[in-house]
């Protein structure tokens, strides 16, 4: 059953983002990318290369996941090269009719499974679906098909129902609400843009009273994801995490990268937006928003439990980069990598190109 919990009690999160640069930008000469490169998944191979996965996006936004092995300089991530497709719409629900395609994928290594998990958005005929696919050596992509999330009468709805995005996974287990070792995601349902057009409130769980999207967190018991990976697409025991609090994130919000494991609990770095969608939820083009890196501690033994909360962004959109591009005023969140002793986060700047910034620890 879904639990609303209170606002934490703190708004200490003692990390900050430093810019570091480009990584990569669209080619126009490459008919894939024509609108953009943005979004990025990563995997770090055991020699300690890595690769990005791109959203590629091409003209009438539709989209492909691309890998790119990524150029380190002075230790930081400087561009890309060897640029391949690692999965693209080839399944009739991943087809859209007016906007298409995979996008948005985040990658999370679960080593005691010994896999890559892809979760990505397959923009079919009826809006977006989260989706998976694993990988053994971060090339192949095994397609485990879209979410189904379990029914829960206490709910008092299917969250089935309901576009959803931002799926992300933990990296290790953790015990779910009932003290059973499971596999934790997060991700986002969109209760409001599921009745945009008809203009009606849509049925909202049980005990929630705010329809803006927000981050839930759901879970897949340990032994049944080991007994077949295919259990990892049927998640269970979902509950409220957190919503818009501040004015910098007054839209919505979701989860960013896979959460990070530091000394506070888990990290998670998340986006907040304010602004306005415009009458079709689900067309960039009809943006006028703005989108910052906001931050979240979570409880390391219960990551459904929020211990602190950044009130100020991390990153906000200031460089040409990200202000001007597809959307402008964008920086989105969505991987992490550790490089020489430092963590780098790679964001999609104004839904166009990607850049990096340095995760920086703060004093005190």
């Amino acid at each position: 059953m879904s639990t609303i919990t209170s606002a934490p009690t703190s708004t200490r999160v003692p990390y900050t983002l430093e810019r570091v640069g480009i990584v990569m930008e669209p080619d126009p000469a490459d008919p894939r990318q024509v609108e953009g490169v943005l979004n990025p998944a990563t995997v770090q191979d055991p020699d300690g290369t890595i690769h990005l996965f791109p959203r590629l996006v091409a003209e009438r936004n539709v989209s492909r996941i691309g890998r790119a092995r990524v150029v380190v300089a002075d230790g930081a991530p400087a561009g890309v090269e060897d640029l391949e497709i690692a999965l693209e719409a080839d399944r009739g629900w991943e087809h859209g009719t007016d906007h298409g395609g995979v996008e948005d994928p985040r990658i999370t290594t679960i080593a005691q499974l010994g896999v890559h998990v892809m979760s990505y958005v397959a923009f079919g005929p009826l809006g977006p679906k989260p989706a998976l696919a694993v990988s053994t050596d971060g090339q192949d992509w095994q397609r485990l098909g879209p979410l189904q999330f379990e029914y829960d009468d206490a709910l008092d709805t299917d969250l089935n129902l309901f576009p959803n995005k931002d799926v992300v996974f933990f990296p290790e287990a953790v015990n779910d609400p009932h003290g059973t070792p499971s596999f934790a995601l997060l991700h986002r349902p969109m209760w409001d843009f599921a009745f945009v057009r008809a203009g009606e409130r849509p049925p909202l769980p049980t005990g929630l009273s705010d329809d803006r999207a927000s981050i839930w967190i759901s879970y897949v018991p340990v032994v049944e994801a080991e007994r077949d990976l295919s259990a990892l697409a049927r998640p269970r025991g979902h509950r409220f995490v957190a919503g818009p609090e501040f004015a910098w994130e007054a839209l919505k919000i979701g989860a960013g990268p896979a959460p990070l494991r530091v000394p506070e609990g888990w990290l998670l770095l998340h986006h907040g937006v304010t602004g306005d969608v415009g009458e079709s939820a689900f067309s960039p083009h009809a943006f006028d928003v703005n989108y910052v890196v906001g931050a979240m501690l979570l409880d390391a033994d219960d990551p459904s439990r929020v211990l602190a909360r950044s009130s100020e962004p991390l990153l906000t959109p200031q460089t040409e980069e990200e202000t001007a591009g597809t959307v402008a005023n964008v920086v989105f969140p969505t991987a992490i990598e550790r490089i020489g002793g430092e963590h780098f986060v790679f964001y999609g700047a104004a839904d166009t190109r990607i850049s990096v910034a340095r995760l920086v620890r703060t004093a005190g």
